[in-house]
């Protein structure tokens, strides 16, 4: 870990918490609700770090109620601390208060959206749930990005597509959005020249950049349903009897206006032709649930064990609770690994308080990503281990 903050002095801070009084600490954005609702299912405190303007769902409308005694009567989110922006959770003085509040912080993707990856990973004090040092693979493009560790774990991936003049055949180009700070400018193409049409069309519309598009990486396109599959790997498991990898739960998204072209009818998507709305964009809006089909169970189980192997390997110490492997799958049944998440899930909000499929199979009651957090912080903090589970 970059000097400035080292796992040495990040359990000095964990052994002397007052493990009686653990806050779950999370930016108001993402996943935030499930892993507030998972800490209420454990009788752990919340505390969602808002940005102004953006604060209402949780200082209001999801706010913690009490009765005299103290007993939760509605709501989840505990308390919250409204800052101008996202990235002045990383001031000495937040940091001090998250401190005192002895939060353990759940890292999501708007952390290091709002936040630098190098900011977090050297200026950050704060314990965090999971391993800080994996949070970099997710900027696709660097050297040492997800497909790098994909490919060391030798787990399958779309065939990368060297230049524009190489496509013969249907791929994705994968780029930033040149406005939408956590979105994509994706676009397909099956040819050089409908890859310079669109790109140039996009250019136009100030959907993508320049600057973006040069670094854009190109992909064989899976033709088949995605699976975003819901791991955690939790560490008190290791060296002991309990199967240390979970499968949580299964889901996929909803892009807008990705979406709403494919529910119009061909006649209509024709029509869109030469219209700005020609393109579609992929802006993740929402998520639902899936289950798998049972005898794609075991691949599913093996690309989670390489993951982890190679993790271990290359990122000591490892996957730490929770991570996602998002996924394709094609007609002859094969997977592709199409990103990572190497923490909690954008889509696991469909999880909470009713938990998910395999989540509530394994724990015979109802456990979101949210909860399974809060439990393996909980256990870690019984048994003299939250240093075990924070970095």
């Amino acid at each position: 870990m970059p000097a400035g903050v080292t796992r040495e002095a990040v359990a000095r801070t964990a052994r002397n918490y007052d493990t009686d009084a653990l806050t779950l600490a999370v930016i108001a954005s993402h996943s935030a609700i499930d892993v507030c609702d998972g800490a209420a299912d454990e009788g752990l405190r919340s505390l969602a770090v808002c940005q102004r303007g953006r604060e209402t769902p949780y200082t209001r409308f999801l706010a913690t109620e009490r009765d005299a005694r103290g007993r939760r009567l509605r709501g989840c989110v505990d308390d919250t601390l409204v800052l101008e922006k996202f990235a002045d959770v990383l001031s000495a003085k937040v940091q001090k208060r998250l401190l005192a509040q002895n939060a353990v912080f759940v890292p999501n993707r708007s952390l290091t959206s709002y936040c630098s990856v190098q900011a977090v990973e050297r200026d950050f004090s704060v314990p965090l749930f999971g391993n800080r040092a994996m949070l970099r693979v997710e900027d696709r493009g660097e050297e040492d990005d997800y497909y790098a560790l994909l490919e060391k774990a030798g787990l399958p991936f779309p065939e990368p597509v060297a230049s524009p003049e190489d496509i013969d055949r249907l791929v994705i180009v994968k780029l930033h959005h040149a406005e939408k700070k956590l979105e994509r400018g994706f676009f397909t193409a099956a040819s050089h020249e409908e890859y310079k049409r669109k790109s140039k069309a996009l250019l136009s519309q100030g959907v993508i950049t320049k600057e973006a598009l040069a670094k854009a990486r190109i992909e064989r396109y899976i033709v088949g349903p995605v699976f975003n599959l819901d791991f955690f790997r939790s560490p008190l498991a290791a060296h002991t009897d309990r199967e240390p990898i979970e499968l949580l739960g299964i889901d996929w998204r909803f892009e807008s206006s990705l979406d709403g072209h494919v529910r119009l009818p061909a006649p209509q998507q024709m029509g869109l032709v030469g219209t700005p709305q020609e393109i579609p964009e992929m802006t993740v809006v929402g998520h639902n649930s899936a289950t798998l089909r049972e005898s794609l169970l075991y691949k599913a189980f093996d690309m989670a064990e390489k993951f982890v192997e190679a993790a271990r390997r290359h990122y000591a110490p490892g996957v730490i609770g929770p991570f996602c492997l998002q996924t394709c799958v094609d007609k002859d049944m094969n997977f592709y690994i199409y990103d990572v998440a190497p923490r909690v899930g954008g889509g696991t909000n469909i999880h909470m308080n009713v938990g998910h499929p395999y989540g509530n199979a394994l724990w015979r009651e109802p456990m979101s990503t949210g909860r399974r957090i809060a439990r393996e912080v909980k256990m870690a903090a019984e048994m003299g281990r939250l240093k075990d589970v924070v970095t």
